[in-house]
This record gives structure tokens, sequence and C-alpha cells, in this order.
């Protein structure tokens, strides 16, 4: 689904990622990992759109893309449920949820039945306003307004910040389910180390800005992959 061959990022005229190539691919959880600062957060920004590449090849689903922004790249299929959720705090749970229409045909402007399946809560919500959720609530309902825009490659990043144990077991469920049933690719950036390690398919491990480990579950040992991610 993804495809990434020497990525490379900038913030001003600090190199934050070089040479980043990875895949992630479809039915599959491709997991990032690495210790705070290693460029992590800025990989899913340049994937996204949300922040330029400065050089790097890009493939989407066999296509392949130049430098998009992020509202372009939504289009294309990628959403991204940023570090912190960034839902609206004043619009309510349903017209959060209704945001994602932005993306789609008029013919899709609905909230499917399996958002609600996936995340009770937010049906019992649905006119409450975002800022009056808990924070593991409003983690749900950014993950259920990124799903409204029926991705192809879905971003999460640290989806289990600040969450309490029992949100972090739904939102791993609703991954599990993802991947299985939908058929997109996830991306998922994560320091919670189990968490991580149970649901990846794959793993890329960054150390300053570079990739350390690229490999698949069956070729990365958990020893290795902690020593990596470790400080």
């Amino acid at each position: 689904m993804l495809k990434l061959t020497d990525l490379t990022l900038h913030y001003g005229h600090s190199q934050i990622l070089n040479g980043v190539s990875m895949e992630a691919r479809q039915g599959e959880v491709t997991c990032v990992m690495g210790t705070n600062g290693v460029g992590k957060t800025s990989l899913m920004k340049a994937i996204s759109g949300t922040h330029p590449r400065s050089a790097g090849n890009l493939e989407l689903d066999g296509e392949t893309l130049g430098v998009l922004p992020a509202h372009q790249m939504a289009w294309k299929g990628v959403t991204y449920v940023p570090q912190g959720r960034e839902i609206f705090p004043l619009l309510t749970v349903r017209e959060n949820l209704e945001t994602g229409y932005a993306c789609l045909p008029a013919s899709e402007h609905f909230i499917p039945n399996e958002i609600f399946d996936m995340f009770p809560v937010l049906k019992q919500m649905q006119n409450r306003r975002g800022g009056d959720l808990s924070g593991g609530q409003q983690q749900q309902l950014a993950i259920a307004r990124a799903l409204i825009t029926r991705p192809r490659l879905l971003l999460l990043d640290e989806p289990t910040e600040g969450i309490q144990p029992n949100i972090i077991q739904q939102i791993g469920e609703v991954i599990r389910h993802l991947r299985t049933k939908s058929g997109m690719a996830i991306i998922l950036v994560e320091q919670y180390f189990d968490f991580a390690y149970d649901l990846a398919d794959r793993f890329i491990a960054l150390r300053r800005g570079e990739v350390l480990i690229n490999g698949t579950r069956e070729n990365v040992t958990r020893d290795r992959l902690l020593q990596a991610v470790t400080v």
C-alpha cells in the first residue's frame, strides 16, 4: 500500500529524517518505534503531508506521489490521527465525526453503523461536546473521525498516550478488527512496547532520524527490538 524510498525531512536547517525507506502493507500493522526525538512523529507528518518532505519518493498503492499537502493526501486515502488527538472541543461528537465528510462525495455523507459498533460510547454521547469527553473518549473520537474518511492508509501517532488501561484494550481490539476486516494498511507510532509488539506485523525502529531496524515479526526478535528502542 505504501512504499517510502530515501525520505528526508528538515525543519529549517535541521535535518530530522535521513534516508528513511520502509513499506506498509494492506492488512498489516506496521509499528514505528524509538525513543523520544528520533523522528517518529516527523515521519507521520511527512507521510500525511502535514509537513512537506525534503526529498525521497512516496508511492501509494502503486502511484508515485509528489509532495502533496495534507488535504490532497487525505483525498488519496491517507488519514492521520495526530498525537494529542486534536478534536474540536466546542463541536459535538456527531459534528466532530461529520468533519470527516470533507474528503468524501455527497453520497457517502453518513456515519456507518460500524463506527458506533467499534466505539459504543460515542453513540451514547453524540450530542456531548468533544471537550467534555475524557481523554480516552477523545482518543476514540479522533480515531472514529479518521475512519469516517474511509482511509486506505491509517496513521496513528501514540494512540495510548495518557489513556486508561481499559480504553487502551479497546483501541487494540479496534486496530485488530481494522487489520483483518477493512483491508487498509495501518502505521502505528507507539512507545508502549507490549501494546505495539502484540499488534504489529512489521517493525520499524528509528534512531537519530535513520532506520535502525526494518523487519517482520518473524525476523525481528523481541529482545533485539526492545534493545533498539530503549534509552
